[in-house]
Order: C-alpha cells, then sequence, then structure tokens
C-alpha cells in the first residue's frame, strides 16, 4: 500500500523539513497537507519549492483547507472519506509555541485542535503511526530527573504554553492503547546543526538578540544557576522522527528528544557570547533583575527578548531519553554535541539578523 502523510502544521519549518526527509526515504508517497485558509498561498509557495529542488512532483501534493479546532479539522464529508481509506501516517505538528500566548488562545489551537485531530485519527482504516508532537517542557516547573514515562506528576506550569501542551498530551496519551502513536518530546530546537538554518530566531536566539542590544557594553552572566539547558538541533529531531515512523511496534510510546548531555546553561551562553561578539560575561546580574526589566514592554521591544525565556536558563529538570536512545541508537542517530553546530548556528544568525521574517514580534 502507498504510504500517504497526513500533516497539520505545514508549511512550518519542522513540517516542511519533514516531508524532504520522507521524500527522499520514499520517493512515491502522497502528502495530504491539512492548511488553514490563511496560510494557503504560502504552503503553495513550499510546495513550489520542494517540487523546483527535486523533493517530489506536484501530483504527491494535496493541500486541504482546514482548521484543527474545528470538526472534522474544517474539511468536506465527501474528501474526509476518501482519506479514512488512504492516510497511513498522522504527523500531528501544529499549534501555537509562543511562551507568551494568551490562555484562551493556546487552549483552542493546543487542546481542542489535538483532540480533533484525535477524532479523526479514530476514524483512520489504514493508519499505521500517529506522531505527535508534544515538548519536553510538559515537565512544567518539576525539577531533577523526568521520566519518558512520567506526565501527570502533580506539576505547575510557567506559563500557557507547557499547560495547554501537557493537556493535549494527556488525549494523545488516552490514545496509545488502542493506537500506534508515538509522542515526542523535543528540548529547545536549534537549526540544523550543519548549515545553522533555522526559520524564527526565538528561543536560545533571544540571547544572541539580546547580546546585539548591549554588544559595546561589558556582558552580564544571567543568574548564578548551574542549571543544564537542553538544546537539540533541528535535523536530530528530523532523523529521529522519520525513524520513528517506519519503525513498528518499539516506537509506541513517549520519547524525550532531548540532548543526553546538556551544558550548564552559563557554558552555553559563554559560549554564544565569545562566537557572536567575541568576548565573555565579566560580571552575574540576578535572575530576578532581567526577569523585573523584562516586565517593562519598552524594554522588552528594545532587546527583543520575551519575559518567559528567562526560566528556561535557570530549569533545574533533567531529562532523561534512555527509551529514544535505545531505540535510535540501533539505526545510528545520535544527537549531536553543543559545541559542535553553535558556530553554525551563530554565523547563521549573524548572516540572517536583519531579515524581518526571521524576528519574532515582541510585545
Amino acid at each position: 500500500m502507498q504510504n500517504t502523510y497526513f500533516f497539520t502544521g505545514f508549511p512550518g519549518f519542522i513540517a516542511s523539513r519533514l516531508i524532504t526527509r520522507l521524500i527522499g526515504r520514499d520517493a512515491t508517497a502522497r502528502f495530504e497537507l491539512l492548511v488553514h485558509p490563511r496560510q494557503l498561498e504560502k504552503a503553495q509557495n513550499a510546495v513550489n519549492t520542494l517540487c523546483a529542488a527535486g523533493m517530489g512532483t506536484p501530483e504527491q501534493f494535496v493541500l486541504i483547507a482546514g482548521d484543527i479546532t474545528e470538526p472534522n479539522l474544517a474539511i468536506g464529508d465527501e474528501y474526509l472519506e476518501e482519506l479514512e481509506d488512504r492516510v497511513t501516517h498522522v504527523f500531528h505538528l501544529a499549534a501555537i509555541y509562543d511562551l507568551a500566548v494568551p490562555q484562551d488562545i493556546a487552549y483552542r489551537v493546543n487542546v481542542i485542535g489535538t483532540e480533533q485531530v484525535g477524532k479523526l485519527v479514530r476514524r483512520l482504516h489504514n493508519m499505521q503511526r500517529l506522531i505527535y508532537f508534544s515538548t519536553a517542557y510538559v515537565s512544567g516547573d518539576r525539577t531533577g530527573q523526568i521520566l519518558e514515562t512520567e506526565l501527570e506528576m502533580g506539576q505547575g506550569f510557567k506559563n500557557h504554553y507547557e499547560s495547554t501542551k501537557y493537556e493535549a498530551e494527556r488525549i494523545v496519551q488516552k490514545l496509545c492503547g488502542e493506537l500506534p502513536v508515538t509522542i515526542i518530546r523535543p528540548g529547545i530546537v536549534m537549526g540544523d546543526s550543519k548549515t545553522g538554518e533555522t526559520v524564527k530566531f526565538d528561543g536560545p536566539y533571544f540571547v544572541m538578540r539580546f547580546l546585539d542590544a548591549f554588544s559595546q557594553f561589558p556582558l552580564p552572566y544571567v543568574g548564578a544557576s548551574e542549571a543544564r539547558i537542553n538544546l537539540v538541533p533541528v535535523d536530530y529531531i528530523e532523523a529521529a522522527t522519520v525513524h520513528f515512523a517506519h519503525a513498528g511496534a518499539e516506537a509506541n510510546g513517549v520519547f524525550h528528544l532531548t540532548d543526553p548531555y546538556p551544558y550548564r546553561a552559563r557554558e552555553v551562553y559563554e559560549r554564544i557570547c565569545q562566537e557572536l561578539i567575541g568576548k565573555k560575561p565579566v560580571f552575574t546580574l540576578p535572575a530576578s533583575m532581567i526577569s523585573s526589566a523584562l516586565s517593562i514592554g519598552a524594554f522588552r521591544r528594545f532587546v527583543k527578548v520575551e519575559k518567559e525565556t528567562i526560566a528556561y536558563f535557570s530549569c533545574q529538570a533533567e531529562y532523561d531519553a534512555t527509551e529514544a536512545q535505545r531505540v535510535l541508537s540501533a539505526a545510528g542517530i545520535q544527537c549531536p554535541d553543543f559545541h559542535s553546530y553553535i558556530e553554525k548556528a551563530v554565523d547563521y544568525y549573524k548572516a540572517h539578523r536583519h531579515d524581518p521574517e526571521k524576528m519574532i514580534l515582541v510585545r
């Protein structure tokens, strides 16, 4: 039977790159891509780019206007019946990833959207695998070792992104007993380890934006915490995800796609300082002071950094990835070491830091 991959979250960065890898694995695959009506033109351009690069033909891609928050994802009944017999793999990536997202928007997209996707998946007659993109940070404010088998541990949450992704994962975990489900919990995603390519300068790139604003001054460390920060390059996420999609029963369950040997946040920050502006931090400011400053809208917009980012540099959680490593090691898939790719990441940032499409609007 021909593989037919149904995606939410296209034309997003990870979804687009996953499709490229899947075509490289199976040149005859078909792609059913659910796209919000406002994104249809952008999605068509993305398909055109893939085809121009030799990654598939126009006939292999179908753009479906829809909305994950609506019943049946707003797909017409006639086409929905076709999908029920055709789709073999579902990749649910669509979500609100903004750490500063308001609660009502996050809940509608992340929770209700996942609920609706789950209802669709139950209708598919030939589904071989559901891949759901969660996040390692469903652990919320927990500290210490976090296992892949743990979810509901009485934790609180640092923001609405975390809390709604937690609720969404609870929905998907209920499917695990009846369907072949892979839940992926990535760490903080960086650009490609070989090229540095990324689509948005958020997450760790907020550090680079902060340094840009103060490069002429003596630089501070942000807080004295010895916490480790879990960064993973996007190409590791892609390779692992495509492997899980075709790994059979051993891919059932929850997997931390995290760095098994993460570095301390201070060391990561110091290395970025050296690569970006050629100097080290020379003193320490309390994280609470920086957080308070970022509570002021004018300051946030000046440095182009969201306040919610600071908490991840003092997060005392450590993400055990035993199961992910067990499944992936047999395929030779390993998370690259941070020091092996940070120079590429910084070089890419330098080359594209004035591109408005890559800058996250800070409120």
